[in-house]
């Protein structure tokens, strides 16, 4: 089974990509977080969760998610995170969580997508994203084929403050810079209400046609960058960037 979150579409992409070589089930798990879903979950089997980086660890709302739910007969687990640059030391995070699932862990591999963090970093436009993308087809490839062989993934060679990135930076990184107050609209939005549907902690609400962000958000930049008039702003820092949305 794949289960896989996304906000603007890279984890969707990498997860298709399995399912067409491996022919699983795959499962979105946006809609179960954002109805605060936590039902039991068949796999009978082996599991691939695919999903973004969010400050150098698996994103907080689906790690909470994965320990709150209850799996069924789960026999190996693998990880696939995609990234701007770095996954960090999340691989070893990730190896605590199965401990904690009584899983078995077959590690995790680090796929280099577009950036999509609008809200700090630039983002390519749609031909360079182009690019980005084929150059991780080896690495998913690699990724699928260990799994079709019932393998763990390669260690990865790390840095030495990949450790501080994944650890003290993350949880700093929450507090400090994961807030919403800085979304706004220009008058070009018409209000469709695609951002509050997106949202997968119902953050957003439409007052007068308008979204409205409340206080919890977790910065996976679906609103910003599936706005289909580019209306949505994040304060200053994301003025005159391109909207990354992987199809």
């Amino acid at each position: 089974m794949i289960l896989y979150f996304t906000g603007t579409g890279n984890s969707r992409y990498i997860a298709k990509r399995m399912k067409e070589k491996t022919s699983d089930d795959m499962i979105c798990i946006n809609d179960r977080i954002k109805r605060k879903d936590t039902g039991s979950i068949a796999v009978s089997g082996d599991l691939i969760i695919v999903t973004p980086t969010y400050a150098w660890q698996i994103p907080t709302l689906v790690k909470e998610w994965l320990l709150q739910t209850t799996f069924v007969d789960v026999e190996h687990v693998w990880f696939v995170m995609n990234c701007g640059d770095s996954i960090g030391k999340a691989d070893r995070h990730n190896q605590e969580l199965c401990e904690k699932k009584n899983w078995t862990y077959m590690g995790t591999a680090q796929i280099v997508m577009p950036e999509n963090y609008i809200a700090m970093f630039p983002v390519p436009d749609e031909k360079e994203a182009g690019k980005i993308i084929e150059a991780a087809e080896p690495a998913i490839e690699q990724a699928i084929s260990c799994i079709q062989m019932t393998k763990k993934f390669p260690d990865r060679k790390g840095h030495f403050w990949d450790g501080l990135l994944s650890g003290l930076v993350n949880r700093l990184f929450y507090p400090l810079f994961v807030k919403a107050t800085p979304f706004y609209v220009k008058d070009s939005c018409v209000g469709c209400g695609k951002c509050v549907s997106l949202c997968p902690l119902s953050n957003i609400r439409l007052e007068k046609e308008k979204p409205v962000w409340g206080s919890e958000c977790t910065h996976c930049m679906a609103c910003i960058c599936s706005c289909p008039k580019e209306a949505i702003e994040y304060g200053k820092k994301s003025k005159g960037k391109p909207r990354y949305h992987c199809k």
